[in-house]
């Protein structure tokens, strides 16, 4: 398994979404187009605002991304929704990386903040997550708060991110062995 890498590029992320990186039936990411970003820049268990790790991740913005031409005609924005399923995408990835078992699934977010939008003229969008839990029982959980930044501006702020890995008949994933 790849638990040491610190940065995955885009094939890494491909392999993760056809279910080949952490294994048949965990955690994976959306394929595109729902996959959210093109790069890993940094992720580490250590670290962060609340010493659990953290994940820096990016989106290389261009004009011809397709929510671009239907949201919203002749008014192009990237939807808020799409920006923070991201942030949840690089928490369950976050999870699979750990070696838990399990599915990811959005479980919630306690607090969301938009601040500015994502445009066409934008070229680069970073994730920050920085992890504030991760509970690793019965119930394999990450809870976290981070940003989306905007060529380097901060635009969306959210806490309390919350995914957790689920078995295939829905039972919390188990620790891993």
């Amino acid at each position: 398994m790849n638990a040491k890498k610190t940065a995955y590029d885009y094939d890494d992320l491909i392999a993760c979404a056809n279910g080949d990186l952490f294994g048949p039936g965990n955690a994976q990411l959306p394929l595109p187009p729902m996959l959210m970003f093109d790069r890993i820049t940094r992720i580490s268990d250590e670290g962060g605002d609340h010493g659990k790790g953290e994940i820096v991740a990016e989106l290389d913005v261009r004009p011809d991304l397709w929510f671009f031409d239907c949201h919203f005609k002749g008014d192009p924005v990237m939807p808020g929704c799409l920006g923070l399923d991201a942030l949840w995408q690089l928490v369950g990835f976050f999870l699979g990386r750990t070696g838990a078992s399990g599915r990811g699934r959005a479980l919630g977010v306690g607090e969301v903040r938009f601040t500015g939008q994502v445009l066409p003229t934008v070229k680069k969008v970073t994730y920050h997550l920085d992890l504030k839990r991760v509970i690793m029982r019965r119930l394999v959980l990450g809870i976290a708060d981070g940003v989306l930044k905007a060529d380097g501006e901060t635009i969306y702020e959210v806490k309390d991110l919350r995914v957790g890995l689920f078995q295939a008949d829905g039972a919390a994933a188990a620790e891993p062995a």
